[in-house]
């Protein structure tokens, strides 16, 4: 579910979003010999067509001629490590095709030499601030005795299993900026799990903290002392979206819970949280505000859109100085459940969602994607500073990947449409499709990628 980035005020866990920045593996030799690559999951094999993670050239939108590499039968999610050295990929859609394997990509060979099967799916995975382990979240493990749910430690040099910590029903991660604190989030609950990595081999990492409000990701304090917890509230069958801080040092909630709230132009309170993504001192917010026990409650007719969905979701800004929601009315966004955000060039903040409302008529066509104009005084394309823009495009939203050094955006949109997913290719100067001259007769993609893809990820960059 929730996933984010902290620069400034603070720093976020590695599992979070990461805004594109320069670095990376320099003067690394690949076998593609691109310099600036993307990863994409395609998880599906026809045709001419396989399985795998694609190369794109991430400079000019071309497709590398080099074979996929091979990551089981239906790769979907990506994470890549603080060193850019390895990508982590997990194969595994819920199907009789899933294979629930976890690979470990070498960037620099484009290989995948270690690979370990699951004991189950996994949505969420972290990865040590050094490098060296991945923490995966398996909510359905077997666990003898006790309720289901793991959270495994990999160690990446070899790909074995350094340690395993009983969570139930654990779903997400967070991780702090030293890596020696892991928060584990389950569905339906009110507690938070606090893993101590260097325990985790014991059986005794794990203290579970209640006092929450279906909380579902953190970003830490510079010194780790502190964890601030995203509280989901009623879209996650709650009570109310909030902010809430967490003392590491006791393992104690503290103060008062802080409502991600604004009211609409019928003067109703609309509350929502779900992902986040922190610039500066300014924390973005995105969620489906729902009604305490009930369904969503926040009608589009209340924002500026027009829109032939009934019901939208939330943005809100939230300035991190004052702990207080900066904007007193909601920025009306798709619906959907929140789990993707990233700022591209421009600052224009994409988000992605799933399970939105789709329209596709004559005179409407909406997906799960917004695009927010956070710029102050300047107009792109049709988006007015502070404007929201729907693409004209359907389906999920599963990855977003701005491209460092380009005022362009990736964008996987697709899944849960008989299209699948694509990788589209967004103009953050314009917030319309990008004219690839590679392409030229098909706007916004690159030519011969094809497949139903899943996530994206700027490997060098």
């Amino acid at each position: 579910m929730r996933k984010a980035l902290i620069l400034l005020f603070f720093l976020l866990p590695a599992s979070g979003m990461w805004l594109s920045c320069g670095g990376g593996p320099s003067g690394t030799t690949t076998t593609s010999g691109i310099k600036n690559r993307a990863f994409v999951t395609n998880n599906v094999s026809s045709g001419t067509g396989v399985a795998g993670v694609y190369i794109v050239n991430a400079d000019i939108d071309v497709r590398a001629t080099t074979t996929p590499i091979s990551v089981g039968n239906t790769p979907v999610m990506m994470v890549l490590t603080p060193n850019r050295a390895q990508t982590l990929v997990f194969s595994g859609n819920g199907t009789q095709f899933s294979d629930n394997q976890f690979s470990i990509v070498n960037n620099a060979a484009e290989a995948a030499p270690s690979h370990l099967t699951l004991p189950g799916m996994t949505e969420s995975f972290v990865v040590s601030p050094d490098s060296s382990t991945a923490y995966i979240a398996v909510p359905t493990a077997k666990v003898i005795g006790q309720p289901q749910g793991i959270v495994e430690a990999i160690l990446l040099g070899s790909g074995s299993i350094t340690g395993v910590a009983d969570v139930p029903a654990v779903h997400y991660l967070s991780i702090s900026n030293g890596g020696s604190r892991l928060l584990g989030f389950s569905d339906n609950s009110d507690a938070v799990a606090v893993v101590n990595t260097s325990l985790i081999a014991t059986g005794n990492a794990v203290t579970s903290v209640v006092g929450f409000d279906r909380p579902v990701a953190a970003f830490f304090s510079s010194d780790d002392s502190t964890a601030y917890v995203l509280n989901c509230g009623a879209e996650c069958g709650g009570t109310q979206a909030s902010l809430q801080q967490l003392d590491l040092t006791d393992n104690a909630p503290v103060g008062r819970a802080i409502p991600i709230c604004t009211v609409d132009d019928t003067q109703t309170q609309q509350c929502a949280g779900s992902t986040f993504l922190v610039v500066g001192q300014t924390m973005y917010i995105a969620g489906t505000p729902f009604s305490a026990g009930a369904g969503p409650s926040l009608l589009c007719s209340a924002g500026t859109a027009t829109t032939q969905a009934t019901y939208c979701g939330m943005l809100a800004a939230f300035d991190l100085n004052k702990m207080q929601v900066i904007n007193t009315a909601p920025i009306v966004i798709t619906d959907g459940y929140h789990n993707r955000m990233a700022m591209a060039a421009n600052g224009q903040l994409f988000i992605g969602a799933r399970t939105c409302t789709e329209i596709s008529t004559t005179t409407e066509t909406r997906g799960c994607l917004s695009i927010y104009n956070t710029l102050p005084a300047t107009t792109l394309g049709t988006v007015p500073p502070g404007g929201v823009l729907i693409p004209p495009q359907n389906g999920d939203v599963t990855g977003i990947q701005p491209i460092a050094k380009r005022p362009i955006a990736y964008v996987i949109q697709g899944q849960g449409v008989p299209q699948g997913g694509s990788l589209f290719i967004y103009d953050a100067t314009t917030d319309a499709l990008e004219n690839n001259p590679n392409d030229p007769n098909n706007p916004g993609h690159i030519n011969g990628l094809v497949g139903n893809f899943f996530d994206v990820k700027a490997v060098d960059f």
